[in-house]
């Protein structure tokens, strides 16, 4: 269950660019890192108002921590929740268009 407390700004936390992301950037498809608790209606109406877009679908994944070490000190790196939002055709999010 979704905190209600909750606002559009604290559900998208970042845009993720990476050479996969920029490329799918060019199908209307862009990837945000999202609040752990956020479901896909937060994250389209978090897009749509935040971005002034219309969003056509949402896919969200948890992606786990990777094992990490530092010679005998074991830990893991942080899990987070990455969403990827497909617009609808001929929208595109300005704002991210220039970090390309």
């Amino acid at each position: 269950m979704a905190n209600p407390r909750l606002t559009l700004s604290d559900i998208l936390i970042r845009p993720i660019i990476t050479e996969k992301s920029v490329m799918a950037g060019e199908n209307n498809k862009y990837v945000f890192e999202v609040h752990r608790s956020a479901t896909k209606y937060n994250v389209r109406e978090a897009v749509e108002k935040l971005f002034n877009v219309k969003v056509e679908k949402v896919n969200l994944l948890n992606v786990k921590g990777k094992p990490k070490r530092r010679g005998i000190l074991e830990g893991r790196s942080r899990s987070w929740k990455k969403a990827v939002v497909t617009l609808v055709e001929g929208y595109r999010i300005k704002e991210l268009e220039g970090q390309h």
